[in-house]
């Protein structure tokens, strides 16, 4: 999870406690990164939206005439 906050693969091996990155490649590559924390964030106008898309949301659906968007944290 560390890896997936900073994308900073020396500060994860630090963080691990690995002496090798060999090591902590293997656990980039095993761990799941796509059940990680997300923001949530509701835009009711075209102008909300824009904004939210700028600062870094992704768009997720419309639902009840509102588009909902997400980042990871």
């Amino acid at each position: 999870m560390e890896y997936a906050k900073t994308k900073d693969l020396f500060w994860t091996m630090h963080v691990l406690g690995h002496k090798n990155i060999k090591n902590t490649q293997i656990y980039m590559h095993l761990r799941d990164f796509s059940s990680e924390e997300y923001h949530s964030a509701v835009a009711k106008t075209n102008d909300e939206a824009r904004n939210l898309i700028e600062s870094g949301f992704h768009f997720v659906c419309d639902m009840d005439g509102a588009k909902l968007f997400s980042k990871r944290k």
